[in-house]
């Protein structure tokens, strides 16, 4: 009996293999903390392909975007992570006193992490997205959260909803192992590319 190698079926078992590995791959090119923004916009890179072409290699294509974006998303991961850590810190720390300027205090740097986690986000998405001068991928980045806030509140949902997910439902572990990353990938670069349409970027 002949395979039909065309059919819709093997087409979705592939691509679910193909998304699979590209989770375990994403998640042990994360193990070393400087190589987190490289390989998410990678991630990112790949993930858009796919949406528009849903067939092509997508491990060698995860490959040569985290050679190509390795510089670029590295120096924004830099850039914008060590302050977001910073800020998220001094939040952790404020949080933990009395009295209402703690709290005062404990609310600013909350947000102010939120805002650059968000612009980081932004930057690792720019870059799998566009070939444009650091500096401008960086004031772009910076200025998208405050110029699309609705979307961006939705780029930032979605890894603190698999993060949730991870720790509160059964099971969910082994999923976000398995596809969380692919998946939300998947959903970020879907309101990614709204944004960029409303945003005109790169300016």
């Amino acid at each position: 009996m002949a395979i039909d190698l065309e059919s819709r079926t093997l087409q979705g078992l592939n691509a679910f293999i193909g998304l699979l590995l590209l989770n375990l791959l994403h998640l042990l090119c994360c193990l070393p903390l400087l190589t987190i923004g490289a390989a998410t916009s990678a991630l990112l890179e790949t993930l858009g392909r796919f949406a528009d072409e849903e067939r092509g290699h997508l491990l060698r294509d995860y490959l040569r975007a985290l050679i190509a974006n390795f510089l670029p998303a590295t120096a924004l991961h830099l850039v914008l992570g060590l302050p977001v850590a910073a800020l998220g810190f001094a939040a952790l720390f404020w949080i933990r006193l009395d009295g209402l300027f703690s709290l005062v205090a404990a609310g600013l740097t909350g947000l102010g992490a939120l805002y650059l986690l968000a612009a980081w986000i932004h930057a690792q998405g720019l870059v799998a997205a566009f070939r444009a001068p650091l500096r401008r991928t960086l004031r772009n980045a910076l200025l998208l959260p405050g110029a699309e806030p609705l979307r961006t509140a939705g780029l930032v949902a979605v890894p603190a909803a698999l993060l949730a997910a991870a720790l509160v439902v059964p099971g969910a572990p082994w999923l976000l192992l398995t596809l969380g990353a692919s998946l939300g990938g998947y959903a970020s670069v879907l309101l990614l590319r709204a944004i960029h349409r409303r945003a005109g970027t790169p300016a």
